[in-house]
């Protein structure tokens, strides 16, 4: 009997994590212009919280506690006067400072590193130099991968060309010491276009590649190409899509048991409509796709999808996370997403809205709408379903407030977005747990004045716990969100 009591008092607890109040704690505001100034939540260093923050004052990165009082700020008084983009990677005793500076008609990619104390460690290394155009910077010249582990950071560009993609990176260490160069083509028989980069925590590389077809642009031909460290040519893994057409996808990468997954959708036409979902698991050991399922849409999913969304029930669906079950079936997250423009004539009306008479005659419109989760076993059945529902609009903003943060407890899911109309914006949180069964209620978030959230920009710090940031007019603080 006390065991038994002992099981069902560890038991409430676990209950009562998911179906208490989540605490919210925020920092104290900072000056902050969303136009011209940048910001973003690094992690977890040293047992402070660290956040960056970059205005007209300067580069600087502040420390919080747990209770979100700031115990230091740390000039990054080492950056040139023009920064173009920034990555920081924390460690539990350091961080890795990625950079491209400005410098008169170039750009130049560099590393830094800072102690636990964000203090500058040497001095920063150059690992690329390329020359911009007369118009100056106009795209970003460097790209960065990180593995999970954090011991290998790959510094890239990328060109495509008419039938060829080429590729020119650098491994780090973790101590931000070059360890790898390489440089690499792959050909294809149309025009091929890369893709999302990743890193095994090997050091591997995996691009994904493909051709475009159509007035959809979907795919007729993909692959995922791997490169080791140090390598000169890739290995291509092609995935047979016979008569199908990728209409996009989501590649992740399992160091457990080392598989590279994709999950998608699909079309049977080549400007038509989403037919289905495709899952496939690549072996790079062999090169061979083990598992590859073209999973049509089943009448029950297309009637939940249609009440939902009249006429084109899953058309701008995005693929947002795939996840992959111990049992060998996965879970597939997606979410609606796409642009309009319409004349500054006839402007809608958005809560979160950047537009002016004075800018162009034609404004931009960002929409954010449901969120589908759909789970399938090893056999390819689906076992169930779920559409979180939520319609976001926006204007002139980069849909910087729309979208959602994704919390992933191990267990439940947790989906943090703001649910806003003309005329107000409130916090939703939408539980998932690994049944599908969803609830959803409004996040109580006081303090502050109530800031403006923008979860896309969110971190997940650790198991548990979520920094925010907010803005409210020209300020700028960071929420912890503790579930």
């Amino acid at each position: 009997m006390a065991i038994f009591r002992r099981l069902l008092a560890a038991l409430m607890v676990i209950i009562s994590l998911d179906a208490a109040a989540q605490e919210v704690i925020y920092s104290r505001y900072d000056k902050f212009d969303y136009r011209s100034d940048n910001y973003m939540v690094v992690g977890v260093c040293g047992g402070y919280l660290y956040t960056y923050v970059s205005t007209d004052e300067g580069s600087r990165l502040d420390a919080y506690d747990d209770s979100m009082n700031k115990q230091a700020t740390v000039l990054l008084d080492f950056f040139p006067q023009r920064i173009y983009q920034i990555k920081i990677i924390p460690y539990s005793n350091k961080m890795m400072v990625l950079y491209q500076a400005l410098e008169s008609n170039k750009v130049v990619q560099y590393a830094a590193m800072l102690d636990g104390n964000g203090l500058l460690k040497g001095k920063p290394i150059e690992l690329g130099t390329t020359r911009t155009g007369i118009l100056g910077a106009t795209r970003t010249y460097y790209k960065t991968a990180i593995s999970e582990n954090k011991k290998h950071i790959v510094i890239y560009s990328t060109k495509d060309k008419r039938n060829e993609i080429e590729f020119e990176g650098k491994w780090l260490d973790d101590n931000g010491t070059v360890v790898k160069r390489s440089k690499a083509s792959f050909k294809a028989d149309n025009s091929p276009d890369h893709g999302v980069v990743n890193v095994a925590n090997d050091g591997t590389v995996y691009m994904e590649a493909y051709t475009p077809t159509g007035a959809q642009n979907y795919v007729d031909q993909y692959w995922i190409l791997s490169l080791q460290p140090g390598a000169t040519a890739f290995k291509a893994h092609e995935l047979p899509l016979g008569e199908h057409f990728g209409t996009g996808g989501y590649t992740r990468i399992d160091n457990v048991n080392n598989k590279v997954y994709f999950g998608g959708f699909y079309s049977t036409s080549r400007n038509g409509r989403f037919s289905g979902f495709i899952y496939a698991a690549l072996n790079p050991a062999t090169g061979v796709f083990e598992s590859k399922r073209f999973i049509p849409f089943d009448r029950q999913l297309v009637e939940e999808a249609g009440n939902r969304r009249k006429g084109n029930s899953f058309d701008n669906y995005m693929v947002r996370q795939l996840i992959v079950k111990n049992d060998g079936g996965f879970v597939l997250i997606s979410e609606v997403q796409f642009v309009t423009t319409r004349s500054t004539f006839t402007p809608g009306l958005g809560y979160y809205s950047f537009y002016s008479p004075a800018m162009n005659s034609s404004v931009r419109e960002y929409h954010y709408n449901d969120i589908m989760a759909v789970a399938y076993d090893s056999n390819g059945v689906r076992e169930w379903n779920t559409f979180i529902p939520k319609q976001q609009y926006s204007q002139e903003d980069d849909g910087v407030f729309s979208s959602y943060a994704l919390l992933n407890t191990g267990g439940t899911l947790a989906f943090l977005f703001n649910d806003f109309d003309p005329t107000h914006s409130r916090i939703q949180l939408a539980t998932l747990s690994p049944e599908g069964k969803s609830e959803i209620h409004s996040l109580i978030a006081e303090g502050n004045d109530y800031p403006d959230w923008l979860p896309k920009s969110a971190k997940q710090v650790s198991g548990r716990v979520m920094i925010v940031p907010c803005f409210h007019k020209r300020q700028i603080c960071f929420a912890r969100v503790k579930f």
